[in-house]
């Protein structure tokens, strides 16, 4: 589902930054450019990686 119409972006591909380790908002905003034009997807982005925090689903990155 299109979660950003302004710039294309799913929620496929939202969960895909979550599962990589881009875990906050903010990183996910850099990462797709979601929320940078009207914004109105910016709470269901929220939304989404909260969802994916509940289910245990996020994946920590390493930081050398």
């Amino acid at each position: 589902m299109y979660v950003c119409v302004c710039n294309a972006i799913t929620d496929s591909q939202i969960k895909a930054c979550v599962a990589q380790g881009i875990v906050s908002f903010g990183q996910i905003k850099r990462e797709l450019g979601v929320a940078s034009n009207c914004g109105r997807c910016a709470n269901m982005t929220k939304r989404i990686v909260q969802q994916q925090h509940e289910q245990g689903l996020i994946c920590l990155r390493k930081v050398a």
